[in-house]
Order: C-alpha cells, then structure tokens, then sequence
C-alpha cells in the first residue's frame, strides 16, 4: 500500500497523530525557542506535570482534578439529557401543530438570544450555588441546537410519504414512528452531537458564577492566583470530555441510522 493511498483510507491513524505532534512541536518551540513568558504559554512539560500531579489524586480529595471532573461532568450530563428531551418534544409539538407553531416559535427564538451568561446569576438566585443552577444553564443551551435539528428533520420528510401513508389509512401515530421520526432521527443526531460539546460550556458558565466545586471554579481559582500551567491542564480535560461526549454520541447517532450513513456513502 502506497503512502498516499495510506493517508487517504486512514486519516484518523496517519493524519491526525501527525497535526498532534506538529502542535506539540510548535508549542514546545515557543516555550524553548522564542522564550515565550510562561505566564502567557507555559512550557508542555509544565503543564504536563500539572496534569499528572492533578490526576493522581483520589477521586474523593478535592485537591486533585476527578473530583471537579465528576461535577462538571455530572452537571453537564444531566443538563444535556433535559435539553434534549425538551427540545425533541418541543421541537415535535410545534412541527406537528402548525398554530402552536406560529405562536410559539417566536418566543423560544427570543429566548434562546438571551446572553446564557445573564441567566447564570439569576440561576445563583433561585438555586443558590447547588447542582441545579448550573443544570438549568446547561440544558437552556444544549435546548436549542436540538429544537432546530428536530424541527429541520420533520419539514424534510417528504409530504408525498404522508400523503400515501394516509391513502392507506394510517392513523397519526404510525405516521409518528413509521415516517416522520425515523426521517428526523439523523437531524436529532446532528443536534445531540452539538448540544453535548455545549453541554459542557454550559456547565463551566454556571461554574464561573457561584459553584463550591467543578473544573470551572478550578479555571477562576487557577486565573486568579495567576497558575497558567494547571489551568492549560484543566483546559485540556474539558477539551477531552467534550470530546469524548461527542464521540459517544456519534457512536449512538451510527447505530441508529445506519441506514442514513450508508446512503451518504
């Protein structure tokens, strides 16, 4: 096997690992090279010792980084799992009746142009600084890219489908689950797929605000006392967990419509 043909079937094991150690490459050259201050970029090596130092702590001290990561990943999973059955349900209400559509929409789009950072001290008013205040700004915000998606998924089904569904005297419920949400479901994923990276935004805005715990009381506290090299740390374990939530979604998105992803091929 040439190594073009290499690169082209497996960009994931060729291309990627190569931008990775390209950027660790260049990071590490601004630190030894062009004498970057570690106050604006610390060195790899530093954060990396600020990461192992973090990670290998016990998941109960709360000196060390899996306890913050179990809340923020707590309140993201919880915030994005309310987000998104809101907004399929949401979402299928108003396709499904056109007035409530006309009415509403208007409103949920008002609504979802709010600043999401105003609402984190109203969160802090309501709740105080528990789980549910940061809950609450996580499912606002992973809300409405489902909402879209689901609403984009159930206009694309065909009318000619339905039409021919109720020649044969199909009732609105099979239209339901036979036609119109087996169509969406690849839309649903797409949403889902951007609300879990979200998800975890949301989280660390309601953290900023008033949190006792979580990585992003982790980032104010690391900002404040001016530690740049734990607080990259904690930047790339946020980036991770984005990114694995992403990846398990679209393992779920995969097996769901397998169908959709071998007509895309």
């Amino acid at each position: 096997m040439s190594m073009r043909r290499l690169f082209r079937d497996h960009p994931h094991a060729t291309i990627s690992p190569l931008v990775f150690l390209g950027l660790i490459f260049l990071w590490w050259s601004a630190g030894h090279i062009f004498r970057v201050p570690a106050y604006v970029l610390p060195k790899p090596e530093d954060v990396l010792a600020a990461l192992i130092r973090g990670l290998s702590r016990g998941p109960l001290d709360v000196a060390g980084y899996w306890f913050h990561m179990g809340v923020t990943v707590w309140e993201a999973l919880l915030g994005f799992v309310i987000g998104s059955l809101l907004g399929a349900g949401i979402g299928l209400a108003l396709c499904h009746w056109a007035l409530l559509r006309r009415v509403a929409f208007p409103y949920v789009v008002a609504f979802q142009a709010l600043p999401k950072v105003a609402l984190a001290p109203l969160s802090v008013v309501w709740f105080g600084f528990g789980i549910e205040g940061k809950v609450l700004i996580t499912a606002v915000i992973a809300f409405f890219p489902v909402l879209v998606n689901v609403m984009a998924g159930y206009d694309s089904v065909e009318p000619e489908r339905i039409d021919l569904a109720r020649s044969c005297h199909a009732s609105t419920r099979h239209i339901l689950t036979k036609i119109i949400i087996p169509s969406l479901l690849p839309y649903l994923f797409a949403g889902l797929s951007t609300a879990s990276v979200l998800a975890v935004l949301g989280a660390i805005v309601g953290e900023y605000v008033g949190a006792s715990a979580g990585l992003g009381m982790l980032l104010m506290q690391y900002n404040q006392a001016l530690e740049i090299a734990p607080l990259f740390a904690v930047i790339i374990i946020l980036g991770l967990i984005g990114c694995i939530l992403n990846y398990l979604v679209g393992i779920l998105g995969a097996y769901f419509c397998s169908w959709s992803r071998h007509i895309q091929r």
